[in-house]
């Protein structure tokens, strides 16, 4: 029954099962190895910070006694007090080696011995000041270096080898507890080891148990409903798909049996959509041979404006001309108008077709973009335009930014449109256009704002004033051809931006366009005005 059951388990819950499983092994065994490692932890910490600092004591030790002994036989020889030195350090290094040894020792069997060899050795260290070294130095400092050197001579060196006996039993006791240490920190390491292996066995099971049941539940069953999903694939969209393993993997391949249905619903309408899609491509083919056939007609007509149109109209005129000033007052007054009329016309046509010619070289000859200060561009505009303003017209700008484009056209769009407000300026008010520029609400574009005080534009003729060759004057009022403005547009556009004109204004003209951020550049907080 428990069998069935796990039967219809999810893959999540037996791989859940598993990994609690392995979990709860793991733990099992972490907690054994936690205390092993303490105690091995412990056993080092006997070697490295008591047994192995006690040997070393007694080292000094026995050198400290072997040094007194030295320097009371070199006092007795001498009677000098520096020969005495040795045998001073020796007692203070003696006191030292005997509190550092008593300070490491613990409780237990091993450390008891090593206490009752240390209290030994203090013992026959103090025998043997008391019956060979005191006496020495007493008679040596009373009676002289000769009565010294005779206790030297009739002493026995049997109170010092018993001492040094006791420093080595001492010291092999040491050993003992040392060797011990290593013994149980070794075999708590070995214990490591096993409990190492054994995790890594638990894992290495449990790996090969998760292996054969993602192949079991997971990797065959998939691979089966890979090979009908690519039946599918290659067109046999009604062959019904089904699957085995996991309970997910079954909810699967229902699902992506249900798709295949809707697939094979839908095959009909995306046929149909398809045939649309290729007719919509065949007419925007069409249509961009057209554009394409277009702009090389219009290039054509570009260098035929340039080359072939302007050589007979230059004659033209020129004769026209020649005829005003050679026979002007020499026929009647109707041919004389007639001959104006036709030098006027000859130089209207020619000024018509440099402007078109300007107006078709826009995106089409460039230089390349650059980083443009429009500072410097209105700095240039001024001074081209500075006769046109006169002695009380203003062209003023202030917190100009840095943008991207070519400043040979920037320069051209503003020449246009401050020369359209000192054209259409009113009789006797002095000109005054201002130039300002600011960021939109999202940062990404330039607003940038000419205004002057000029007779402005009706609002019916908004939509007309960007228009080529479009004119809202007659040509005796105002002079030019009416291209500056579309010029104007085509410029902005080509940047990247669009241009409107503002009728909120109570006077004048106020014309707006944009032109996109040039990233790293920061606004220059700066105001530049010049009156010209």
């Amino acid at each position: 029954m428990s069998v069935l059951n796990i039967g219809t388990w999810t893959l999540r819950r037996r791989v859940l099962a598993l990994c609690v499983t392995v979990g709860v092994l793991l733990a099992a065994v972490g907690v054994v190895a936690a205390f092993t490692a303490a105690d091995s932890n412990r056993q080092l910490d006997d070697v490295v910070n008591r047994a192995s600092p006690m040997r070393a004591a007694g080292e000094r030790l026995n050198t400290a006694m072997v040094d007194q002994e030295t320097g009371i036989r070199g006092f007795a020889i001498s009677g000098k007090s520096s020969n005495l030195r040795p045998y001073d350090q020796g007692l203070r290094t003696e006191a030292a080696q005997i509190a550092l040894i008593g300070g490491l020792l613990r409780t237990g069997p091993l450390e008891d011995r090593v206490r009752n060899d240390l209290a030994l050795v203090k013992q026959r260290a103090d025998a043997w000041h008391a019956e060979v070294a005191d006496p020495i130095l007493n008679a040596i400092r009373t009676q002289g270096p000769e009565a010294g050197q005779a206790l030297v001579d009739a002493s026995t060196t049997t109170r010092f080898d018993e001492l040094r006996a006791a420093i080595e039993s001492m010291q092999t006791d040491i050993g003992v507890l040392r060797q011990r240490s290593a013994d149980e920190a070794k075999d708590a390491s070995q214990q490591m080891v096993a409990l190492q292996i054994a995790a890594a066995a638990i894992i290495v099971l449990a790996g090969a148990a998760l292996m054969l049941g993602l192949d079991r539940l997971i990797s065959r069953p998939v691979t089966h409903l890979a090979g009908q999903v690519r039946e599918v694939a290659e067109g046999d969209y009604d062959k019904d798909l089904d699957s085995q393993g996991a309970p997910e993997l079954r909810s699967l391949a229902d699902g992506v049996d249900g798709m295949r249905r809707k697939i094979a619903a839908e095959l009909a309408e995306v046929r149909e959509a398809r045939q649309q899609i290729e007719w919509v491509n065949d007419q925007l083919k069409v249509q961009a041979d057209e554009l394409t056939r277009s702009n090389r007609d219009l290039e054509q007509f570009a260098y035929v404006a340039s080359h072939d149109l302007q050589e007979p109209l230059r004659k033209v005129a020129s004769f026209c001309q020649l005829l005003q000033r050679r026979y002007a007052g020499q026929l009647d007054e109707r041919a004389d108008q007639y001959i104006a009329f036709a030098v006027d016309g000859a130089q209207r046509m020619q000024r018509l077709i440099n402007d078109l010619l300007a107006f078709s070289r826009i995106g089409r000859l460039t230089s390349g973009f650059t980083d443009v200060d429009l500072d410097r561009v209105l700095t240039e505009v001024r001074s081209q335009l500075e006769i046109r303003a006169g002695e009380d017209g203003e062209i003023v700008w202030a917190d100009l930014p840095t943008v991207e484009g070519e400043e040979p056209l920037l320069t051209t769009l503003f020449v246009n449109l401050i020369g359209n407000s000192l054209k259409f300026r009113r009789p006797d008010v002095a000109p005054r256009i201002e130039v300002t520029a600011g960021l939109d609400e999202s940062g990404d574009e330039w607003r940038i704002n000419v205004r002057d005080n000029g007779i402005g534009i009706e609002a019916e003729f908004a939509d007309k004033v960007f228009v080529i060759f479009q004119r809202l004057h007659a040509r005796d009022a105002y002079e030019g051809t009416g291209i500056g403005l579309a010029i104007v547009k085509k410029i902005v556009e080509y940047h990247g931006g669009r241009i409107w004109l503002d009728l909120e204004v109570s006077e004048g003209t106020s014309v707006w366009f944009t032109l996109p951020v040039l990233a790293g550049v920061p606004v220059q907080e700066k105001v530049k005005e010049g009156a010209v």
